[in-house]
């Protein structure tokens, strides 16, 4: 704009200097190119003499028409500027509509519970009146009674004593029949001298528990959330095949392209056929941010696919989505998979899952351009071959670690326990089959308590077996209860949660083996498994679980009350195919064996994904069971390779 001024006020200084040295009534017919500015003849002899000039009115329209066409420009923006306008208007208007009707549902609500409260209180009180009123008469029936028979025994007494101090012989002798008769009868009488109630009455009410209730009481649900920054993901986004499930995950960011790590998000999704047909959408929360769309498409041909968020579509939307036959659908090397049997045969979810070939290189996450992984580990040392010896294994399962700098590892199909230094050095084994107590059928699951005491799931005895450090065993907990419990863990309270597999539940046990809870059963929902396979515990005392058939992690507090779950069938980021081990860091990370597609994935405490565990070099094939060890690397128990790595782990 200054810069403006200052052209237009030289070409004003110009012009009035022309007007002034210029001879009287000479008007302005010639344009100055160079100098863009409208001149007269003597001018374009004068100081323009050597610039190009040209007849002011072959100018004037063509400068016009750019003046014109700018104009049309800038006002084609008004209609979208008016649009924004009514639209941010009309959003900032349903968000104070909601607001004020949220404030009246508040309000109603509380002034529910207060009415509620004082019908309790009025009930109490009435209750109270009722029993004391029942009370007091019985004691006032036996007061009248024990005060009529004091009484009677005072006159008898009163009238005895004065004939006997001041009557003469002929009364004595006259009231003596009449009055002992009197005093017998007084002397026999049952008076009812002991209580025929008590005092006892008082009000209990639990108020703590109410207290935490009401303290938690309501929740307010929104995110930062909007479509133009919100991005939707998958194959299924643009590929489907006939009457096979697909999937497309979204992204919700915020204004400024932030991830947004909390769920509740109003998300809709809908799919058109050139027919004008809407195929059903699924949709899950995964309460991290992050949701997924599944649909089943029936017919081939050309869709329309559009994803909204809070009304608004998110980023492309809407998308061609184009679905073809079985028969027609491509293939790739990477998609060829055989069919493996789960892994121990556990039940709880039931059927097979697929599993990636053991060449395949782990790093070769999809089909895809092979992605960088943003965390450089690489594998420290392998330790095993399939065999019965020390230092073999065969299908290793649970894995876990000691302060002290020992790993503890559940050989399942040689019926026993092996223990290895940080450095990968035998130390001990203990439980191989026998008649003894404490020999196992089939370890699974493994954890250490803070006592050091080795805690083992074994699957066929249904029960946990618990040894000392150097492998004597002392109890079994869970027998009774438990039906096929796979992995274990103790939490900061000294509790054993355990995840029963065939129950399709979690169980938390105190040290003594007492039954604190249980939660879950079999079923696709949030307190829901289908073969649960390990558990954790994170810095916040949380039970992580991993749903092996829902191919999901779900978080729970330590009451078993659910939090949150990410995770999604498929091979890209942050999905499974049947996670088996996981694991927390010291930063709340979780980190989690992804068994059908032979990798290590890295969330963080929220449920997002970070990175993958590189494991190029040595490619796993099945991993199962994860722990970090003492001195901050990860090892996993390779089971498809009869082995367990240590891998170097960059927080």
């Amino acid at each position: 704009w200054r810069y403006l001024a200052f052209v237009l006020l030289k070409r004003s200084l110009y012009q009035s200097l022309c007007a002034i040295f210029c001879r009287p009534l000479q008007v302005m017919e010639f344009y100055c190119e160079s100098c863009e500015t409208a001149m007269c003849l003597e001018c374009t002899e004068g100081e323009h003499r050597e610039h190009v000039t040209v007849p002011l009115r072959d100018v004037l329209e063509q400068h016009k028409a750019a003046l014109k066409n700018q104009l049309d420009a800038i006002r084609n923006r008004l209609p979208q500027l008016t649009a924004a306008i009514e639209l941010v208007n009309e959003i900032s208007k349903q968000l104070t509509d909601r607001k004020n009707e949220a404030v009246t549902e508040i309000s109603n609500t509380f002034e529910e519970l207060e009415k509620a409260l004082h019908q309790r209180k009025t009930a109490l009180i009435t209750d109270l009146e009722n029993i004391c009123s029942t009370k007091q008469k019985v004691l006032q029936a036996q007061l009248t009674a024990l005060l009529q028979g004091k009484e009677n025994i005072q006159s008898s007494c009163s009238f005895t004593e004065q004939a006997l101090n001041h009557g003469s012989p002929t009364e004595v002798l006259l009231v003596q029949k009449q009055m002992g008769e009197r005093m017998g009868a007084l002397t026999r009488h049952a008076f009812p001298e002991q209580p025929h109630e008590n005092s006892h009455l008082d009000c209990q009410v639990e108020t703590e528990g109410l207290r935490r209730s009401i303290q938690n009481l309501g929740v307010l649900l929104t995110t930062s959330a909007v479509g133009h920054t919100s991005v939707a993901t998958g194959e299924g986004l643009r590929h489907a095949v006939v009457g096979q499930n697909a999937t497309v995950t979204v992204t919700t960011k915020d204004k400024d392209n932030e991830l947004v790590k909390t769920g509740n998000a109003a998300l809709r999704a809908q799919i058109s056929g050139p027919d004008g047909t809407v195929t059903k959408t699924d949709i899950t929360d995964n309460k991290n941010g992050t949701y997924e769309i599944g649909y089943t498409l029936r017919s081939e041909g050309e869709f329309s696919f559009s994803v909204l968020l809070y009304g608004q579509p998110v980023r492309g939307s809407p998308f061609r989505l184009r679905a073809v036959k079985l028969c027609d659908a491509p293939q790739s090397p990477d998609d060829v998979k055989r069919r493996v049997k789960s892994p121990g045969g556990g039940g709880g979810g039931g059927g097979h899952v697929r599993q990636k070939a053991v060449r395949r290189p782990s790093s070769m996450y999809s089909t895809t351009k092979k992605k960088e992984n943003p965390i450089e580990d690489e594998l420290i040392y392998r330790v095993g071959t399939r065999g019965r010896e020390r230092g073999e294994f065969s299908n290793l399962q649970g894995i876990s670690t000691t302060s002290n700098g020992r790993i503890v590892l559940a050989d399942s199909n040689n019926q026993c326990i092996q223990v290895f230094s940080n450095d990968g050095l035998f130390k001990l084994k203990f439980g191989v089959r026998g008649r003894s107590p404490g020999q196992l059928q089939r370890p699974t699951g493994i954890a250490v308590d803070m006592n050091g005491d080795i805690i083992v799931a074994d699957y066929d005895n249904r029960w946990l077996s618990i040894f000392s450090p150097d492998g004597k065993f002392k109890n079994k907990i869970g027998a009774g209860r438990l039906m096929g419990p796979k992995g274990v863990a103790v939490d900061k309270n000294g509790h054993i949660i355990t995840a029963d597999n065939k129950a399709c539940c979690v169980f938390i046990f105190q040290s003594n083996g007492k039954l604190v809870t249980k939660f879950g059963a079999k079923g696709t929902s949030e307190r829901q498994f289908a073969g649960p396979h390990f558990v954790a515990i994170n810095n916040k005392n949380e039970i992580v679980v991993t749903d092996f058939h829902n191919h999901s992690v779900k978080v729970y507090n330590a009451d078993g009350e659910f939090l949150f779950k990410f995770g999604s069938h498929g091979e890209g980021n942050g999905q499974f195919n049947a996670p088996t081990g996981v694991a927390v860091d010291g930063n709340g990370n979780i980190i989690v064996a992804d068994w059908g597609n032979s990798r290590i994935q890295v969330f963080d405490s929220s449920g997002s994904f970070l990175s993958y565990i590189n494991t190029t070099a040595d490619p796993l094939y099945g991993p199962q069971g994860l722990a970090l060890t003492s001195d901050g690397h990860v090892a996993v128990a390779d089971s498809g390779n009869h082995c367990f790595k240590v891998y170097r782990y960059l927080q």
